[in-house]
């Protein structure tokens, strides 16, 4: 990617972190502000670092990986249309996290995000299986999606056993996806599988380039293969189950994002990591000051917003990827 569109990236990035933190449903006035930044401590200051610094910075967090994942995932499924998501991914990390809830164990610490990571972990590795047996990008899609239903499911029977109306409404409010009132300890405690998830993605870098060439080439590399699918896959799962667990189900960035920069950064998917993990923060910081500012009597959920956005794209990318497989 060059120089000019690596700048532009940043800034737009440090322009809505700036956004969301200077707007809000609380208007302030210049006065306030001047005192937020005076004085940290004080009722304006409280508003800006306690509230809408941890706020931004977590969606710039869960959408970054979430955007990671999404490239690692199309790049080495060689699919456009892959994505936690869509391939069930999210919605095993949210089955893992719903059963955690139900079962009372969300007052201990850890327990939602190791639930989370395990659902995300299970359908991670059933979803390489599966790359690895059906290579047509139409099956593989639809095993996803079939996937997803049954997570979606499973999850549902889970609100239909459940004993307590409490954590049954506390499991939808969750799986509605929202970063509302975060605060530093729960970006630190995401920012640990999202830094080893991301780690392993970037790590991968090199065998997802050499899938281009084709499975035989791959092969003949010298390469890692069998280690480098497993860290990509590992990594994804790893951070998508982080962002489940710290901000609910939030769909369709894992798709947008890599789609969004292509262009900036070529065919190589070993190349177009970073930049989806760019457009990603963008996306969803975005998308939590949207339905932040928006004009309602309940501000809408983070997930609501991003699938009214991404639904559409998603729709679009099908169409013209179905084109090419036609062709």
């Amino acid at each position: 990617m060059s120089r000019t569109a690596t700048l532009l990236l940043g800034g737009l990035l440090i322009l809505v972190l700036l956004a969301g933190l200077l707007l809000g449903e609380t208007t302030l006035t210049p006065a306030q502000y001047g005192q937020a930044f005076a004085h940290p401590g004080s009722p304006a200051g409280e508003v800006l670092w306690t509230i809408r610094l941890p706020r931004a910075l977590m969606a710039a967090l869960i959408g970054g990986g979430l955007g990671l994942a999404g490239a690692a995932l199309q790049g080495l499924l060689r699919n456009p249309l892959a994505d936690p998501g869509v391939l069930g991914v999210s919605a095993f990390a949210g089955l893992g996290a719903a059963l955690t809830i139900a079962l009372g164990l969300s007052a201990v610490t850890g327990a939602v995000e190791a639930g989370a990571l395990v659902g995300a972990l299970a359908a991670g590795l059933l979803v390489s299986g599966l790359a690895a047996r059906f290579r047509e990008p139409e099956a593989l899609i639809l095993l996803g999606v079939s996937l997803s239903s049954l997570g979606g499911a499973l999850t549902a029977l889970i609100f239909n056993f459940s004993p307590s109306p409490v954590a049954t409404a506390e499991v939808m409010n969750w799986l509605l996806g929202s970063v509302a009132n975060r605060d530093f300890g729960d970006i630190l405690r995401a920012l640990v599988p999202m830094t080893l998830g991301a780690g392993l993605c970037l790590w991968s870098a090199r065998g997802l380039t050499m899938l281009t060439l084709g499975e035989e080439t791959a092969a003949l590399s010298g390469l890692p293969m069998a280690s480098l699918r497993t860290a990509a896959v590992a990594g994804a799962a790893l951070m998508t189950g982080a962002a489940v667990a710290a901000a609910g189900v939030v769909g369709f960035v894992g798709l947008a994002a890599p789609h969004l920069v292509r262009r900036l950064s070529g065919d190589d998917p070993g190349k177009l990591l970073i930049p989806s993990a760019v457009a990603g923060a963008i996306l969803l910081t975005a998308a939590d000051l949207i339905s932040r500012v928006l004009p309602s009597e309940q501000e809408l959920k983070l997930g609501v917003v991003t699938a009214l956005v991404g639904a559409p794209l998603f729709a679009l990318v099908a169409w013209r990827a179905s084109r090419s497989w036609r062709a």
